[in-house]
């Protein structure tokens, strides 16, 4: 499993102590899952204000699990942490573990499908979202059904054609658990895979269990709000390019719009998390997918994630991945910057290959937890041939209008566009309130 540790990774501690009846004992059960047992665990570290993801409230959620038939929608970032660990290392360098193992081997999390199977969860079918089980894919790459090498589970695609758990994949399943790290953006396709997960388990009347994990754009609301003509993939409900939300009031959301087919309910149950609300900041221990390498990545996402929708390139193809911007058709004379994408991990054809890009580096800026326009217009404003900016279709897909377009090539800046949408912000604010579970 290819996974990559963001720098400055807050410190999450597990605070695990089972409690299931004959599951197993507290005890045996932490050690077999390779977790800390809240007895050993210092009192600076109870008291500690970390994030808890729900994944890690382990209590919370193993009673629901227990003698049902299980199935998971999960990928790379579906893990458990075990940074209390971490925190003994720091305080005795030569700590080891029981079976003599240096701590430093440990890897600091465990994915949740070997966590539950350690312990005796009966888990029967694994789902897959955009980018496939272990995070590997391109964005929008097919991901073929398969079989888990580790674990031997079957895995099933949720990408590609079929993007829905059909009723014979949804057989000897008693509850399904979502557990998923999303980036708040809409067009980030992990929302539209829960829409459809929350479907089809309304259809069958499976319980679906959400394990919920922090925003890292969770701190503000903005954008055009998507177009109901201009439902896709990329956006299948009428909200902003930033939504604001976590995972699990997103799906609270869903159900209280009624936005599933039929107007259908599916019974969720949602593991809250722990000192979190929506001015938390939190660095992401994993990439939640081949082009989000970084906490810069993940802040600039929702401005130059617009980029998808052009012929410019976003810096697929670099190890900067959307922390840059340009192509051969910028002004090279107004740039002093510039790149060639090549194939590389998470990006087999990137747009431009092998040609030089002339544009920004944002790798260095102090960027901010907002969305701007201000990238995409410099762009517009500086191409030497503007009619090859805007892939049309694949913009208003992006934007969720066709207004947005429109209102660049008209020459607005990004305050002058920001005011069109107020009234559409006001409106999606006043209804997200209904569904918040954090400040």
């Amino acid at each position: 499993m290819r996974f990559k540790i963001f720098k400055n990774t807050v410190l999450l501690f597990v605070l695990v102590a089972i409690s299931c009846g004959n599951l197993m004992n507290t005890e045996d059960a932490v050690q077999k899952a390779g977790m800390v047992s809240l007895s050993e665990i210092p009192e600076q570290v109870k008291d500690n204000k970390a994030i808890i993801v729900g994944a890690n409230r382990t209590t919370a959620y193993l009673p629901l699990l227990k003698g049902k038939r299980v199935g998971v929608v999960a990928n790379q970032t579906s893990v458990i942490f075990k940074d209390s660990i971490n925190l003994k290392l720091q305080m005795n360098p030569n700590f080891v573990d029981n079976g003599g193992k240096s701590i430093v081997n440990i890897e600091p999390y465990q994915h949740i499908i070997d966590s539950l199977l350690s312990l005796n969860i009966n888990i029967k079918k694994v789902f897959s979202p955009e980018h496939g089980f272990r995070g590997t894919a391109d964005a929008g790459e097919l991901v073929k059904d398969g079989k888990d090498t580790k674990t031997g589970l079957p895995i099933y695609s949720l990408h590609g054609k079929h993007k829905k758990p059909s009723k014979v994949q949804l057989e000897e399943v008693d509850i399904m658990i979502f557990d998923i790290q999303d980036v708040g953006v809409r067009f980030y396709t992990y929302i539209s895979t829960l829409h459809y997960v929350m479907e089809a388990c309304a259809e069958q009347n499976i319980p679906l269990l959400i394990l919920d994990r922090p925003n890292p754009n969770g701190n503000y609301i903005d954008g055009p709000v998507l177009e109901k003509e201009h439902r896709s993939f990329l956006g299948m409900h009428p909200i902003p390019l930033v939504h604001g939300m976590t995972i699990g009031e997103y799906a609270k959301m869903i159900n209280g719009e009624t936005w599933l087919k039929n107007k259908s309910q599916c019974t969720i149950t949602i593991v809250e998390m722990l000192n979190y609300n929506h001015n938390s900041t939190y660095s992401l221990p994993i990439r939640p997918s081949p082009n989000l390498p970084n906490d810069q990545s993940i802040l600039l996402y929702p401005s130059l994630g617009l980029f998808e929708g052009t012929n410019i390139n976003a810096g697929r193809g670099t190890e900067y991945q959307f922390q840059r911007y340009g192509t051969p058709f910028l002004d090279k004379t107004h740039y002093q910057f510039n790149y060639t994408p090549i194939a590389n991990f998470g990006s087999k054809y990137p747009k431009h290959e092998n040609e030089v890009c002339y544009g920004v580096d944002l790798s260095k800026v102090n960027a901010k937890r907002q969305f701007t326009l201000d990238y995409i217009i410099d762009a517009y404003n500086n191409a030497t041939d503007k009619s090859k900016v805007f892939n049309t279709s694949n913009f208003t897909a992006h934007a969720g209008t066709t207004k947005l377009q429109k209102q660049i090539e008209s020459g607005l800046n990004h305050d002058e566009i920001k005011i069109t949408w107020q009234d559409d912000l006001k409106a999606y604010k006043k209804m997200r309130l209904k569904y918040v579970i954090y400040d």
